[in-house]
């Protein structure tokens, strides 16, 4: 009978730890780059840049607004952004935490604008928790969704334009 050295015992942990090992890697690769591709579009949405945005779109891209309402289309997405920042100049969105799922990002913190810059005005600023889901797809967003309680800037849009 044979003896197991030490050198023959790490050479058989090598070869069959060391694939699980790097697979542990490259799994934490793509999570650390689907985190950055969402804090990328978080930059983007406060920055107010419409083509880094699209940048950052798949062509097919999905926005769900926190009503469910779908946009499909990165073109069309890129005309509803510059809307938004044209009623809500100052709009920001801030993620305090973040979770993954394979392809999918969740993110948590806050998201606040002014009603048309109107910052004298502080009954037209809001600031809430808010919460995205993010699908990535090939190094894109794929999907964007929003779930905020809408009630409070739909409340001040409705009374502006009463005015």
């Amino acid at each position: 009978m044979k003896s197991i050295t030490v050198t023959g015992v790490l050479l058989v942990g090598l070869v069959f730890i060391a694939p699980t090992i790097k697979g542990q890697n490259n799994l934490q690769g793509s999570t650390n780059m689907n985190t950055q591709i969402v804090r990328d579009f978080a930059s983007a949405i406060n920055e107010h840049n419409v083509d880094k945005l699209c940048l950052l779109m798949t062509e097919d891209h999905t926005f769900i607004d926190s009503q469910g309402n779908e946009t499909m289309g990165k073109e069309k997405m890129r005309r509803a952004w510059i809307g938004y920042y044209q009623m809500f100049p100052d709009y920001k969105i801030e993620i305090t935490d973040m979770f993954l799922s394979g392809d999918t990002v969740a993110a948590f913190g806050f998201a606040g604008g002014t009603y048309q810059g109107q910052n004298d005005r502080k009954e037209n600023y809001w600031h809430l928790p808010a919460s995205w889901k993010a699908v990535i797809k090939n190094g894109k967003i794929d999907v964007w969704q929003v779930y905020v309680d809408s009630k409070i800037p739909f409340d001040i849009i409705t009374k502006n334009v009463k005015q």
